[in-house]
């Protein structure tokens, strides 16, 4: 199954999603899942190709393993990026961090760690279903709040 095509780019309507997970077998529980979700995926196996794709391309869903390349939360290199990006983008960005210490949904620690959605690793088979989930809610929550910077924008 060829999940990066040969053309890096995508089309304008196309639903992104770029997975920053180098451990393999996570990747094979994950990607198939974003592709059945109507994803267009990247995968980024190195730090350096991850933060090239994100200054590139714009992608809606991101997906970041917890100890990429050996990292920590504290020095993981992709979140702390993704942390600085300014508040306009990064509401459009829907961030999946995958632990081995938090659990699936945990709310609190997804807002400590600046993460959409937090999902355990014992939790990947339904991966799919809680990223739906978690869309769905961020897209009520941010909707009437993009309405209102829509409209104010002309002025």
């Amino acid at each position: 199954m060829d999940l990066e095509p040969n053309s890096m780019a995508f089309e304008g309507s196309e639903n992104t999603a770029l997975v920053c997970v180098d451990h393999e077998q996570y990747q094979k529980l994950i990607t198939p899942q974003l592709v059945e979700l109507k994803y267009k995926v990247h995968v980024g196996l190195y730090e350096d190709d991850v933060l090239l794709k994100l200054r590139t391309y714009s992608y809606e869903v991101i997906v970041v393993y917890e100890n990429f390349k050996g990292t920590t939360l504290d020095t993981n290199p992709i979140l702390q990026r993704l942390i600085g990006e300014p508040p306009a983008q990064r509401r459009e960005q829907f961030v999946v961090l995958l632990s081995h210490r938090y659990a699936t949904n945990d709310s609190l620690s997804a807002f400590v760690h600046s993460v959409d959605r937090i999902v355990n690793i014992a939790d990947l088979a339904n991966f799919k279903h809680v990223l739906r989930r978690g869309i769905t809610e961020h897209r009520q929550i941010y909707h009437f709040f993009q309405a209102t910077l829509k409209t104010l924008q002309p002025m």
